[in-house]
């Protein structure tokens, strides 16, 4: 399962945006160059068609022609080859966005985009070196800017799997002091801290969704129970194909530790609706839309019907493309989520 460490560290450069959204000045980082701009645009294109190869190839064209300034190219450049595991390309272009930084802010997130490179490339190689240095980048982006809480639970990933489970721990008690209350990491961030053991498991990467009946369910809210995350479109015709055997599962497995997470990728909201009302998919259903959704892209789904199998803990245990015999593999893990003791619930801290 190559791709885990992948996406769930894009996560982690997708948010970094965002926390800075407020208060960093709006970016004049495209290509200035018009040549530069036509391969940007290409860029987007490919990427958008999910040809991650070919979007690289004119992101890394694109700043070429732009003299090595577009820091919007570095950008993608850094996030397709992570993806795809061009640990050397990658690298390079991170050192580039470090060179074109020109505050404490940008320099803070480039030192934080080159610590996730490490990070996954540590993964991927099994390299302690790599966490390590992972570390050390992410100190100099706390250095620069100490309330970065995305920073925080970065380095406690590294350190974790560095096996300095106390420093670990604090950093993630860190995170848990400064991130919002509607941070999707909270709770693994509290998972780490109670078992440091998972910090070095490959953990299904953590998000937060509103299901067809709205109500926020995220996956480690799913804790102590096996869960199917099934993505598919009512547009889909093996989908459909498949849905008699995701019946079957929430009929065989109703009332055992299990649940089922449909995530649908269509772009009609009303269709999706009517849809599941009409085939009665009685188990959670949450809509990502198409295949650029916020959680498909987590999950790198490119295809579909695409399933992942995540244990009782919280790891990924299987993925599968296409209709699957999924029933031994999930009877195997719900009879292991049976046999472990309850979850002790955190008791809410009392106000002042």
């Amino acid at each position: 399962m190559r791709s885990v460490s992948v996406f769930a560290i894009a996560l982690l450069i997708a948010f970094v945006a965002v926390a800075f959204a407020q208060e960093a000045k709006p970016p004049q980082n495209g290509p200035t160059n018009e040549k530069a701009q036509k391969t940007y645009q290409e860029g987007l294109t490919f990427a958008k068609g999910r040809r991650i190869d070919a979007a690289l190839d004119s992101f890394k064209k694109a700043d070429k022609q732009d003299g090595g300034h577009c820091r919007a190219c570095q950008q993608k450049i850094v996030n397709y080859a992570t993806q795809l595991h061009d640990w050397k390309v990658a690298e390079q272009a991170s050192t580039e966005l470090l060179a074109e930084a020109s505050d404490d802010t940008e320099k803070a997130i480039a030192h934080y985009r080159f610590g996730i490179v490490l990070t996954d490339r540590g993964l991927d190689k099994h390299k302690a070196e790599d966490f390590t240095q992972a570390h050390g980048e992410m100190l100099k982006a706390l250095a620069l800017r100490p309330r970065f809480p995305e920073a925080v639970y970065a380095d406690g990933r590294a350190l974790g799997e560095l096996k300095q489970d106390d420093a670990a721990k604090a950093q993630f008690q860190k995170f848990l002091d400064m991130a919002k209350p509607d941070d999707a990491h909270r709770p693994r961030a509290q998972r780490f801290i109670d078992e440091p053991e998972l910090m070095r498991a490959k953990m299904a990467p953590a998000f937060t969704v509103t299901t067809i009946d709205g109500k926020n369910v995220s996956l480690d809210d799913l804790a102590g129970k096996v869960v199917l995350i099934d993505f598919w479109a009512t547009w889909c015709g093996p989908c459909r194909e498949a849905l008699p055997h995701v019946h079957q599962l929430a009929k065989k497995f109703d009332g055992q530790p299990f649940v089922i997470l449909s995530v649908s990728l269509d772009s009609d909201d009303q269709a999706w609706r009517n849809f599941v009302a009409k085939d009665e998919m009685t188990w959670l259903n949450t809509r990502d839309g198409y295949f650029k959704g916020p959680v498909a892209t987590l999950y790198g789904v490119n295809e579909i019907p695409h399933t992942f199998t995540i244990d009782a803990d919280g790891v990924l245990q299987e993925e599968h493309v296409g209709d699957a015999s999924l029933e031994g593999k999930l009877k195997k893990l719900i009879a292991r989520a049976q046999a472990m003791p309850p979850r002790q619930k955190a008791e809410p801290e009392e106000e002042n």
